[in-house]
């Protein structure tokens, strides 16, 4: 199975890219977003997911995991393909998606076309609670950005940790509000430091 495609960008729509991989130009299909990413450069590295079906093989490529991950999710759902998933991440960001699902704003998700009420409602049953657990909603990570800025708050550090300890299986909400209470008393410490902090707190 493929992981990813990296190459020379041959052609760029806000729909497709090819990517010529060792003379084998690559067709994926993209969102908007990830089209905005590939802008104005020569090279690109695209996470990939195939959709193999018995008349046709598809590529889909995302600019990043999360967003794949999320892709990935979406077609999980009954009534989703790759095409209506490609389309809400074209509609929202994987944050904004993300927060719309676990907020239950079914109204926002009827908004993408080809949307209706009841496979609106179905995805936010369906996908709230792994949604969470995916750590990409700005309720987690992007909200307080400023905010963490101006409290000298490492962002790197503050990921690293929120990361680090969301592979070992910790819940990111709670993950996320107690590194950043770390952070906030210690800006200074280490990734290690927070995760060894965390685990009494958590």
């Amino acid at each position: 199975m493929l992981d990813y495609v990296k190459g020379p960008v041959a052609e760029l729509t806000p729909a497709t890219a090819t990517i010529d991989c060792g003379g084998v130009g690559y067709l994926v299909n993209i969102s908007v977003n990830t089209y905005t990413a590939l802008q104005g450069k020569s090279e690109a590295k695209l996470f990939v997911y195939e959709s193999i079906r018995e008349d046709a093989w598809t590529l889909f490529g995302f600019a990043t995991k999360d967003e794949r991950a999320l892709f990935v999710q979406l077609i999980s759902v009954s009534g989703i393909g790759g095409n209506t998933a490609r389309t809400m991440l074209s509609a929202f960001t994987p944050a904004e998606l993300c927060d719309i699902i676990m907020t239950g704003n079914d109204k926002m998700l009827k908004t993408v076309k080809g949307l209706g009420s009841k496979t609106a409602q179905r995805i936010i049953v369906e996908l709230h609670d792994k949604v969470s657990q995916l750590g990409i909603a700005p309720t987690l990570f992007g909200e307080d950005k400023e905010k963490d800025n101006a409290a000298g708050i490492n962002q790197e550090v503050f990921k690293d940790a929120c990361e680090a300890l969301k592979a070992l299986g910790y819940p990111p909400a709670p993950v996320a509000k107690v590194v950043r209470a770390i952070l906030k008393d210690d800006p200074n410490a280490s990734v290690e430091r927070v995760i060894k902090m965390a685990f009494k707190m958590l």
